[in-house]
């Protein structure tokens, strides 16, 4: 039996549903980024119950907000300013996982790409092509 109300995960599943979405995440990729199943990340979300505690810290920390937050006890809030896109941010901690040999060469690759488009930018127009 649940030691919460009908209501109260109702509104929890709501809430952990309108944060992955707004992450830009899918279930699955929550998931897999929590090292979990999607199913348990939809059964999260399926007005069923709360996650253990130690998961509930993870969601609120890939979702950028508070655990305080998806359990409703606060306003919603941003916990650091938050520039890059989900997408962007997911690229980049995939990229800090890499060994160091494959981590160089790729930002050595966008070192290139970045200071190609710097040298091409102020001679370039919009909408051509060179």
């Amino acid at each position: 039996m649940t030691k919460y109300t009908n209501s109260e995960a109702e509104q929890f599943s709501r809430r952990l549903a309108q944060r992955r979405r707004a992450a830009g995440y899918t279930q699955e990729q929550l998931a897999t980024e929590l090292g979990i199943s999607r199913r348990r990340v939809a059964y999260y979300e399926a007005e069923s119950d709360h996650p253990p505690a130690s998961l509930l810290t993870d969601l609120a920390r890939v979702l950028n907000t508070s655990t305080d937050e998806l359990l409703g006890n606060a306003p919603r809030r941003r916990m650091r300013p938050d520039p890059l896109s989900p997408r962007l941010e997911r690229r980049l901690r995939q990229i800090e996982r890499l060994a160091p040999k494959p981590k160089q060469q790729l930002l050595s690759l966008i070192d290139t790409f970045i200071a190609a488009a710097a040298a091409n930018t102020p001679t370039s127009r919009p909408g051509s092509r060179s």
